[in-house]
């Protein structure tokens, strides 16, 4: 048997948990795969996946920079990868190398896992334009939530997101965010606001209605300051991690054969992870 072998890519790439899931997944079910990181700088990335085939990858993820490189340089997309134009999941069938992203997956899933019925709490507050922007309303819209509204601080950039994902999709300035939070049942930052290092509130929930939800896609730390405001108040929240988790899922099914389970033990283990650096 040959070995099953896939990878996470990206620069730089030693703070990536992807191999500590994908082996603590690996060693669970019993499969003899490998799953590395691979440090890519730009310039070299498109002969990267060049040589994919014959380095006998299965497939791979893909993470910053190079998300929308490998857009690009895949020969196949799915739907997802096209609706938010980046890539992070790479796999072969029949020969040709396929692109998909799952953030959005990801996403919905962690909602599904900790904050049940979610989907009934529209209207949702977008709070962000980047990548990771394009994700959630990507996965908000496949949800069936009609109403999403993008704050972003340079308004073109949320207006950019409203044209390409249109109907239901409004862009608003940094300085709407407390009316349009006045009737939402879901706030959720897709900003960097609230990292270590970065301890600012992206949004003050304060004008939340009791039954909104609140999560955030950072996951360092794993209560960022708007998710400790939201639970001051009594709000339901969700942290990222889930996110990072459930993304996973689809490429190790895609690369090993199994679909894996996303359960307590490890979350425990990333946590454990995330607290000793």
């Amino acid at each position: 048997m040959v070995e099953k072998k896939a990878f996470v890519a990206g620069h730089p790439i030693a703070h990536s948990r992807s191999p500590k899931i994908h082996g603590h997944w690996l060693a669970k079910y019993g499969i003899d795969g490998n799953y590395q990181a691979i440090d890519v700088a730009p310039e070299d990335f498109a002969a990267f996946l060049k040589s994919l085939a014959e380095k006998g990858y299965r497939g791979g993820n893909v993470t910053i920079p190079h998300k929308e490189s490998a857009f690009a340089g895949v020969a196949r997309r799915d739907h997802a990868a096209d609706e938010i134009g980046a890539v992070n999941t790479l796999w072969f069938e029949d020969g040709v190398l396929w692109g998909g992203n799952t953030d959005g997956y990801g996403f919905a899933a962690n909602l599904d896992d900790h904050a049940p019925g979610w989907t009934k709490n529209g209207p949702a507050v977008v709070l962000g334009a980047g990548g990771a922007s394009r994700a959630v309303i990507h996965a908000l819209k496949e949800r069936g939530i009609k109403d999403i509204r993008v704050v972003n601080r340079t308004l073109a950039r949320a207006e950019e997101l409203g044209h390409h994902f249109g109907a239901g999709v409004s862009a608003h300035g940094a300085g709407a965010v407390g009316e349009l939070l006045a009737d939402a049942g879901l706030l959720i930052n897709t900003t960097a606001l609230g990292m270590h290092g970065n301890e600012t509130l992206a949004a003050d929930p304060a004008g939340l209605p009791g039954h909104a939800i609140v999560t955030d896609i950072v996951y360092v730390p794993l209560e960022t300051p708007l998710l400790a405001a939201a639970s001051a108040r009594g709000l339901k929240t969700v942290d990222g991690l889930g996110m990072l988790l459930h993304q996973a899922v689809p490429g190790f099914e895609r690369w090993f054969g199994k679909r894996p389970e996303v359960t307590p033990e490890l979350r425990r283990m990333i946590v454990a992870d995330i607290e000793a650096h």
